[in-house]
């Protein structure tokens, strides 16, 4: 199916804008490569197919051909639903967002879902989160939730290794957020906006969270969500 998605004829395109003529023959060679390796690729090999369809999409993406790798991304995430992959069908949601079709945006709302419900790795699930903030406007509680989102997940699933780099960005992403929301600009307003939002216990706005990514995907989910809880170890 991939070899009918992606357009071959137009690798020889010219290159547009943004990109030096090296650099889009460099993109379509790589294309290229993945084309053929998609083609030799046995069937019974799903994951490892829907890691070189991702892998293809966001050339494409790169190559400002976004309906191709919409197409391509949305199958990448169908297979790895199926495989209950969940950090790949995260990764496809991030690049069918990249996308900007006009359900990229419940894509991200699905995204984020799966990221927060599922040990999907901490860095991923933030840069979810980033996409949600960069799409709201500077008064929405909604931005809020999800930065303080993204510091409870790096503190539950970021390693010892990784935890002190992945706090620190997620930490500067709340001051952010909170400057641009209230004009907090130090340490007491800070406290005094996280105690009037209350954003300081799981337990209030992890499900404020969901209530955002409700409002994110509407009715145009993809997938059965209790059916997916289920799933979830105990």
């Amino acid at each position: 199916m991939t070899e009918q998605i992606i357009n071959v004829g137009s690798l020889v395109k010219d290159a547009k804008d943004g990109l030096t003529a090296e650099e889009q023959l460099d993109l379509k060679m790589q294309l290229t490569e993945k084309i053929q390796q998609l083609d030799s690729l046995a069937d019974t090999a799903p994951l490892q197919r829907a890691r070189l369809q991702l892998d293809s999409a966001e050339i494409l993406n790169a190559l400002d051909r976004k309906n191709e790798a919409w197409a391509i991304a949305r199958e990448a995430f169908l297979i790895s639903m199926q495989q209950e992959s969940w950090q790949d069908a995260v990764e496809a949601c991030n690049v069918l967002y990249v996308t900007d079709q006009k359900d990229s945006i419940a894509v991200l709302g699905m995204g984020i879902w799966l990221a927060v419900t599922f040990p999907v790795e901490p860095e991923l699930t933030v840069a979810m989160l980033v996409h949600a903030i960069d799409a709201m406007p500077d008064d929405s509680d909604g931005a809020a939730v999800a930065a303080i989102t993204g510091r409870y997940v790096v503190d539950l699933r970021a390693g010892d290794d990784q935890h002190e780099s992945q706090a620190f960005f997620v930490d500067s992403l709340i001051a952010m957020v909170a400057k641009r929301h209230s004009q907090v600009q130090d340490q007491d307003a800070m406290n005094k906006w996280l105690d009037r939002l209350a954003l300081r216990d799981p337990s209030v706005f992890l499900p404020r969270m969901a209530q955002v990514v409700d409002s994110i995907v509407g009715d145009q989910w993809w997938f059965d969500r209790a059916a997916l809880r289920d799933r979830l170890p105990e």
